[in-house]
C-alpha cells in the first residue's frame, strides 16, 4: 500500500451505511463516511472527482443490478463496496446467493479501478447482533476470500470496539451518528495509505453513567414505535425505505460542484 497516496477520484457503491445515514445535515440531507472521506481525498488532490451511487435498504442483488456496472464505468481510482448486511438481516437469507452476487460484483470492480475497498461493516452492541452475528460474520468470510483474490483492501469495522458502542448509533440503532461516521472515515482514508490525522479513532469513548430503567424502556418503547414496527411492516409487504429514490451522487462530477 502506498503511503500518503494522492487520489484523483472516489467513486462510493452501497446501501444506507454508504449513503450516510443517520449523519444529518440542517437541510434534510445526510452527510456520512464516504462525504467526510471524499471531502479530505478532495483537499490532496485539486479537480478531485466524486460519486455516491448508495441507496438506502438496498439489497445485493439490487446493488449489483443499479450500480455496479455504473461504477465500473466510471473507471475511479478508488471505488468503495460495502453491501450484504441487508441481505443478513431478512427473515430467510441465502448466504451462498449472496457470496455469488458478491462475488460478480468484485470481479466487476476490481479490474476497473485503482483501489477496490471492501469491509466488515460494524454490529451495534446487542440482541439483534446476537441474533444475526452468524450471517454477519459468514458475510465477512466472504468478503476476506474475495479481497484476497483480487486484491481489494479490507476496512475491518467488525474489529472495532468502538464502534459497537451503543453511544455511536443513532436512535434507529440501525445508523451510525455523525461520529461514527467520522470514525468510519478515518479507518478508510488510513487503510488507504493516508498519513493518520486521528490514530485513536477505534479507541472506546470515556464512560458515561448508564441510563435509568425508566429512561431505557421510555426509549425501547420510542424505538419500537417509530422504527421497529414500520421496519417489520416494509419486509412483510416487500417494500423499501429506498424505493423511487435516486442515488445520493450518481455522477462523477469535481468535488466541489457536489458539495453541500
Amino acid at each position: 500500500m502506498q503511503t500518503n497516496p494522492t487520489h484523483a477520484s472516489l467513486v462510493t457503491v452501497g446501501d444506507s451505511f454508504t449513503e450516510g445515514m443517520s449523519d444529518l445535515l440542517p437541510d434534510g440531507s445526510y452527510r456520512g463516511w464516504a462525504d467526510l472521506l471524499a471531502a479530505r481525498m478532495a483537499a490532496r488532490s485539486p479537480g478531485f472527482r466524486y460519486a455516491n451511487l448508495a441507496v438506502r435498504g438496498k439489497l445485493i442483488g439490487q446493488i449489483v443490478d443499479e450500480q455496479v456496472d455504473v461504477a465500473a464505468a466510471m473507471g475511479a481510482d478508488v471505488i468503495t463496496l460495502v453491501g450484504g448486511l441487508n441481505d443478513t438481516l431478512r427473515p430467510k437469507c441465502d448466504m451462498a446467493r449472496v457470496r455469488d452476487l458478491l462475488t460478480q460484483a468484485v470481479e466487476r470492480l476490481a479490474p476497473n479501478c485503482g483501489q477496490l475497498v471492501l469491509m466488515r461493516s460494524p454490529g451495534r452492541q446487542g440482541p439483534v447482533l446476537e441474533r444475526f452475528r452468524p450471517r454477519m460474520e459468514a458475510l465477512f468470510a466472504i468478503i476476506d476470500d474475495l479481497s484476497k483474490e483480487h486484491g481489494a483492501v479490507v476496512v475491518d469495522l467488525y474489529g472495532a470496539d468502538s464502534l459497537a458502542d451503543p453511544r455511536l448509533w443513532d436512535v434507529d440503532r440501525l445508523h451510525l451518528t455523525a461520529e461514527g461516521h467520522r470514525r468510519v472515515a478515518e479507518a478508510v482514508w488510513q487503510s488507504l495509505g493516508y498519513e493518520p490525522e486521528d490514530p485513536e479513532w477505534h479507541a472506546p469513548i470515556p464512560a458515561t453513567p448508564p441510563p435509568d430503567w425508566i429512561m431505557r424502556r421510555t426509549a425501547d418503547v420510542r424505538f419500537a414505535r417509530r422504527y421497529l414496527l414500520p421496519w417489520i411492516g416494509r419486509r412483510l409487504t416487500g417494500r423499501s425505505s429506498g424505493d423511487g429514490l435516486p442515488p445520493k451522487r450518481p455522477e462523477l462530477l469535481p468535488y466541489e460542484d457536489l458539495a453541500p
